[in-house]
């Protein structure tokens, strides 16, 4: 697992399993709620050679709020979009993997999981939406693109 570590909005830095910890903690609180996890990845190209990356990890207790955690990655410079935003899906992804394997050791809690994609019809990505959803269907995961893609597009672009 990656040790780039999360924000939380407490000001704490957490590793990827104190993260989890976390969210559990915070669906334990009202357990018979609906939850739903996502995580979005957003990115900017900077003025340097270099591109910054936000990945956030989303826990939402529908109808009722949520928390979040969020981190920030720097790759080297992207020769064009469409380069930059298959990065953010993939950073995404790897997130995932890491997120449900640790997870799947809770049987007790319940949730829907998504991964968020800033993209959407409308702007210079409208036409990755079928490729990007693509990607994400082939590992498995549940996409949503904008507007419904809020971890990536509203959360992770705060940071950005």
């Amino acid at each position: 697992m990656n040790q780039v570590l999360f924000n939380s909005s407490y000001g704490l830095k957490l590793d990827v399993p104190q993260v989890i910890k976390e969210v559990i903690g915070f669906m334990n609180l009202d357990p018979k709620r609906k939850y739903k996890i996502t995580i979005g990845t957003d990115s900017e190209q900077l003025s340097s050679n270099k591109a910054d990356f936000v990945t956030a990890i989303v826990v939402h207790r529908v109808g009722n709020g949520g928390r979040y955690f969020w981190r920030r990655q720097e790759f080297g410079r992207f020769h064009n979009l469409r380069d930059r935003i298959i990065k953010e899906v993939m950073v995404s992804l790897e997130m995932a993997k890491d997120v449900l394997s640790l997870l799947k050791e809770h049987k007790e809690i319940d949730f829907d999981f998504e991964i968020h994609a800033d993209i959407g019809e409308n702007g210079e990505t409208k036409t990755m939406i079928q490729e990007v959803v693509g990607i994400i269907r082939a590992y498995n995961f549940e996409p949503k693109t904008k507007p419904g893609s809020y971890a990536a597009s509203n959360v992770a672009d705060r940071h950005v």
